[in-house]
């Protein structure tokens, strides 16, 4: 992290609400200012604000729609021109549907993909060359427990997030030794808006019980400690880090038997 005294600074993607929100809010807890991404502007100035007189730190909204060809190339000049370039990069902003792959419109897919697996690396391909020059840095990316295994209903989302890890692990063992960690935050189902939008989009989730379930505060801490640990993969809950180590162990063939047969019969 930095050697000087002023403080670092975390870039957070997606920080308007959800996980995003409340990493950012773990980041200006610890002293860190702030360079909040999100598409609503008026939520970004309100959160910066409360955060600004919380904890007496500085926080630079910038109103972006990183799913845009291209979106990331201004906020680093924005960046380089306030000497305000990120020590810890947070890849939050994403997006989900739920529903059947061929019921979904080409544009939901592709929408999925840009903001998820484009507008991610693209961030990554223009903050870790800086962050390898200086020879220290921090990236969390956000994916999920999808991300393990195939899921019908979820098959671009849970595609996309697996994506996300994988290129985590290969990066951890690139950079090892230049300063810059690392890591894949995958959360399991978690009460954000993203889960409220799924639920009235398929009201069998409304179904699904209490201690499945993780709180958006916990899961952003749990995210927050192992970024600044530098450890790899990190899945918050008990119960989401045995479905990880089960679908790693289990064969490929039998996941996506599971995963036919729980959609079939209305479990997802």
């Amino acid at each position: 992290m930095p050697t000087s005294t002023r403080r670092p600074i975390a870039l957070v993607t997606g920080a308007s609400s959800g996980i995003g929100e409340e990493l950012a809010r773990c980041f200006a807890c610890a002293s860190h200012d702030l360079v909040l991404v999100a598409r609503s502007a008026d939520k970004l100035q309100a959160l910066a604000g409360e955060l600004e007189e919380q904890h007496q730190i500085r926080a630079l909204v910038l109103p972006t729609d990183l799913a845009e060809p291209d979106a990331v190339r201004p906020l680093v000049t924005i960046l380089k021109r306030r000497r305000r370039l990120p020590d810890v990069l947070v890849n939050c902003a994403g997006v989900l549907q739920h529903e059947q792959f061929a019921q979904m419109k080409p544009a939901d897919h592709q929408a999925i993909i840009d903001l998820n697996i484009s507008a991610l690396t693209g961030m990554l391909s223009h903050f870790l060359p800086l962050m390898l020059k200086r020879g220290s840095g921090r990236v969390l990316n956000v994916a999920s427990i999808a991300a393990f295994q195939p899921i019908p209903t979820l098959a671009t989302y849970a595609a996309s997030k697996a994506y996300v890890l994988s290129l985590t692990e290969a990066l951890s063992q690139e950079l090892k030794g230049s300063g810059v960690t690392v890591t894949a935050l995958c959360p399991g189902i978690t009460a954000t808006s993203m889960l409220t939008a799924a639920t009235q989009a398929d009201q069998r989730l409304s179904r699904l019980p209490g201690f499945l379930i993780g709180d958006v505060g916990d899961v952003a801490r749990q995210g927050f400690d192992a970024c600044m640990r530098g450890e790899v993969i990190c899945v918050p809950g008990v119960i989401n880090w045995t479905a990880m180590l089960a679908s790693r162990s289990t064969p490929k063939w039998l996941l996506r038997r599971l995963g036919g047969m729980l959609s079939r019969t209305g479990a997802l």
